[in-house]
């Protein structure tokens, strides 16, 4: 039998932190020490999260220790390297961090954080201390076009629009997630320049495909959790052969799976999944990606990595049910 991992969470309020107990309530070998929150202290966690009654009995606390197995930093983007410089006693903990704050390598600023899409580092997570979780759109794109980059087989030019549910912009309300505005709304918002696209081009960049120009067109969808993409490319490969580097690119990723029918997005929503369809119209390529933004984009991937770092089946608290209707 696995020893038990003991793990803190910092910034536990939020939809990622909420989404990371769910989970490691459930997990085989995994226990939850500690919940950090600075706006919460002393509140039970039951009333933030409230699906958790019957689950959890914990307070949140601005207590902090280091006798823990692994750290999850959940707070917003920008905190996690403030955190750590005011607690560098928690490097010597493995962490994952599902900031932004590690994801890209920075040469003037270096950091030993592996960035963690599993599909394409699970050897480096494996090995690693520190791990950076994707972001989420940066994962669902990432795994829509990581075959075609692996085999050099992607087109120069790549256009992708891919739609997001609310919870994407995070627990905080504001204008564009207000029910009145989101529901049976739809808008377009960062055209060509979401933040996301630098873990892409980084990607692109280590593959030496620098001159692949990826398009990238981001809509606010009204609904809740999920994210559907659609990419398209002028490509010379037939179908068939798009398909097999498809299946054999992930024949050995559990919860990355090719259907041969095209797909909606309930059939990812609550799962740690990434479900590909692939097509052919004409000369252009078309694959359509559907995950859930808050598990496979955000803490079902940091649960998938601490997994990956403890030597744990990869799948371990992670067999999760769709919500089909």
């Amino acid at each position: 039998m696995n020893k038990q991992i003991k793990a803190g969470i910092i910034g536990g309020a939020g939809y990622a932190g909420g989404e990371l107990m769910r989970l490691l309530v459930n997990h085989p070998v995994a226990e939850i020490e500690f919940v950090h929150s600075r706006s919460q202290v002393g509140k039970a966690v039951t009333k933030i999260h409230q699906d958790l009654i019957g689950e959890i009995d914990m307070t949140f606390t601005d207590q902090l220790s280091t006798e823990v197995d692994v750290i999850f930093l959940c707070m917003g983007h920008g905190q996690s390297e403030i955190w750590l410089k005011e607690h560098p006693e928690f490097l010597k903990i493995p962490i994952v961090d599902l900031s932004r704050d590690f994801r890209l390598e920075n040469a003037d600023q270096p950091h030993d954080f592996v960035y963690g899409l599993t599909e394409w580092n699970r050897g480096k997570i494996q090995k690693a201390k520190h791990i950076a979780n994707p972001g989420c759109f940066a994962t669902c794109l990432q795994l829509s076009i990581f075959p075609l980059i692996k085999e050099q087989k992607i087109s120069n030019e790549v256009h992708i629009t891919a739609i997001t549910g609310s919870s994407g912009a995070g627990q905080q309300p504001r204008s564009t997630t207000h029910f009145s505005w989101r529901n049976d709304n739809v808008s377009v918002y960062k055209a060509f320049t979401h933040q996301h696209m630098d873990e892409i081009d980084q990607l692109l960049q280590t593959q030496k495909l620098e001159k692949t120009q990826v398009n990238f067109v981001p809509v606010r969808g009204n609904f809740t959790r999920g994210i559907f993409a659609s990419t398209y490319m002028k490509s010379d490969l037939s179908e068939s052969d798009a398909l097999e580097i498809y299946r054999k690119t992930y024949a050995d990723h559990p919860f990355t799976h090719i259907s041969e029918d095209p797909i909606d997005l309930k059939m990812a929503v609550n799962t740690n999944k990434c479900v590909l369809h692939v097509a052919k119209y004409g000369d252009q390529l078309h694959i359509t990606t559907i995950i859930d933004n808050l598990l496979k984009g955000a803490s079902g991937q940091a649960v998938q990595n601490m997994n990956l770092m403890f030597g744990l089946d990869e799948t371990s608290g992670l067999k999760l049910k769709a919500a089909g209707f």
